[in-house]
């Protein structure tokens, strides 16, 4: 990724990027400007709009080697279904080589329509490759916040370095999203946001801030409202400006611990309810993310996993392990169940032949849930989270064993969901120490989730089993992201922590451990790390409860 682009001035003004959509106007460098495509917003004949109009900031996202999805959502009470009249709306689009929007590559207009909740998303195309745009919308008489996007390197082309950083598990009522506010300073090509981008769990007092509502979202308008009220936090705001952004979700999306068609709690919730409810929260996600059409939702079927490609240094595989799912196991015979899978066995196939023929010097997965054994328990007993790979043996010994096959190229699996950072190397057989080492995983910490950990009291608990499983190779709790550096001979890793997610400004920022993966050698070591908090150490007042378990 080039250093040409100006970090602070835009950090202080902002840019822009655009697309193309089904039923939009496309308009030539001699029409933009205010008598343009943008004035012919302002002068659209169908009636006023209210004002506030761009209270969720713009997004892009799946960056191309020509282009990008752009999003916006026109929502002036973004709590309340969104405030908008019950009509479609004409939205301008700009694109542009700088931040002063003077080199406009790309224009044009699209309707923001009541049907869709009166969201955006246009495919942006014919850019050039591996380049900073910059990109903003018109709506009625307000210029929405402009935001930067980036171009994937050309197919084929032999660039030698891209910087990305991944994140996850975001929940609204276990902290402030301070993490974002750090990484919106970093320099990335793009951030892949692993899961669980909302929670749908329902509205406590006693957590740093409050969910909307009443109750966890079951309709479309629920998990609308949901949707906002995340997107109206600032420093999430400023990371979706500041990059294009590659989503898959994981469980809380629509309902904790979900697998196929079947929520938590069938008890509670019967088969056509539940149906009715995954359709809505489908529904809403896409209305909320910088997607692409290829992924707009036919009731209860969305396609997520999809593949995105930089040049010959990296391929990006992004798995869906939630809408295909067996119903996890409830015993370790069960999970030995050689018919039971966690992506379908149609992901399963797209997956082996996407990373064969990649050509790719790296082969990344975007990926929800763990894949290395993690036992819960030291000691003889084993004990499992079952809705992890380790509920799925069969299907993951068959793909690791392809990750040593010789017909993929240096896997390495980018995972979310467990609060925690686990750096593991990854066998076919766990059990045996002797099994070959066959690729690396970084399973990252959450953004919120779990609030400000203790990490005393997690070391307590997990070093005695980390003593018991040599494919661990270290552990922590507390909250932030990973960035990754890869070039032709390494990929890099560094842990970026926050001091507080309790505090919603005047956190600061470090990097508290950094891993190596060396191309054509699996396997992950530990570069250097921060000391581990001593027994000793004063345990932080726990203010606030949580949502939910630190897993």
């Amino acid at each position: 990724m080039s250093g040409e682009f100006p970090r602070r001035r835009f950090l202080a003004t902002g840019g822009a990027a655009s697309v193309l959509t089904a039923g939009q106007v496309v308009l030539g460098p001699a029409m933009l400007g205010q008598d343009g495509a943008l004035g012919a917003v302002r002068t659209h004949g169908g009636g006023p709009v209210p004002h506030g109009l761009f209270t969720l900031g713009v997004a892009s996202g799946d960056p191309a080697p020509d282009g990008f999805v752009l999003w916006t959502r026109l929502a002036p009470n973004p709590l309340d279904g969104g405030g908008m009249p019950d009509r479609a709306v004409p939205v301008a689009w700009q694109v542009a080589e700088d931040e002063r929007f003077r080199r406009v590559r790309a224009s044009g207009v699209v309707k923001a329509r009541p049907e869709d909740g009166h969201a955006v998303h246009v495919e942006v195309f014919g850019l050039r490759p591996d380049r900073a745009y910059f990109y903003r919308f018109r709506a009625g008489s307000e210029l929405s916040p402009a935001g930067r996007s980036r171009t994937a390197p050309a197919h084929g082309a032999v660039n030698r370095h891209l910087r990305f950083a991944f994140a996850s598990c975001q929940n609204w009522q276990d902290g402030y999203f301070t993490a974002y506010h750090h990484l919106a300073q970093e320099d990335l090509a793009f951030v892949a946001f692993l899961g669980d981008y909302i929670y749908e769990s329902a509205p406590r007092t006693t957590t740093v801030r409050t969910h909307e509502g009443t109750d966890e979202p079951y309709s479309l308008a629920e998990y609308r409202n949901r949707h906002a009220q995340y997107k109206t936090d600032p420093d999430l705001q400023a990371a979706h400006a500041a990059f294009p952004w590659i989503t898959t979700w994981d469980d809380h999306e629509v309902d904790n611990n979900w697998a196929d068609e079947v929520p938590q709690d069938p008890a509670q919730q019967p088969h056509e309810k539940f149906l009715a409810r995954r359709a809505a929260a489908f529904r809403a996600y896409y209305e909320h993310m910088p997607l692409r059409r290829s992924a707009t939702p036919h009731g209860i079927d969305m396609r997520l996993h999809r593949r995105l490609g930089f040049g010959r240094l990296a391929s990006l595989h992004v798995l869906d392990t939630r809408q295909y799912r067996s119903v996890q196991p409830v015993t370790l015979a069960e999970a030995e169940d050689p018919a039971r899978t966690l992506t379908g066995a149609e992901q399963e196939r797209w997956l082996v032949k996407g990373m064969s023929r990649s050509g790719a010097r790296w082969n990344l997965l975007a990926n929800q849930v763990m894949w290395a054994s993690n036992d819960r328990k030291a000691g003889p007993e084993k004990v499992y989270d079952f809705d992890n790979w380790d509920g799925y043996r069969v299907q993951r010994r068959r793909m690791l064993e392809y990750f040593g096959s010789g017909r993929t190229s240096n896997p390495v699996v980018l995972t979310g969901d467990r609060h925690a950072t686990w750096v593991c190397d990854l066998r076919p057989d766990f059990d045996d120490p002797a099994s070959s080492v066959v690729g690396a995983e970084i399973t990252g910490t959450s953004i919120t989730s779990g609030g400000d950990s203790d990490p005393v009291s997690f070391h307590r608990t997990f070093d005695p089993i980390m003593a018991e499983s040599p494919h661990w190779k270290y552990i922590d709790n507390q909250r932030g992201y990973v960035v990754c550096d890869v070039t032709p001979a390494r990929l890099s890793a560094s842990l970026r922590i926050v001091s507080s997610v309790w505090k919603p400004t005047g956190s600061t920022i470090a990097t508290t451990a950094r891993f190596q993966v060396e191309a054509g050698r699996p396997g992950i070591t530990v570069v250097d790390r921060a000391p581990s908090p001593q027994a000793g150490a004063v345990k932080a007042e726990r203010r606030y409860d949580v949502d939910d378990d630190q897993r």
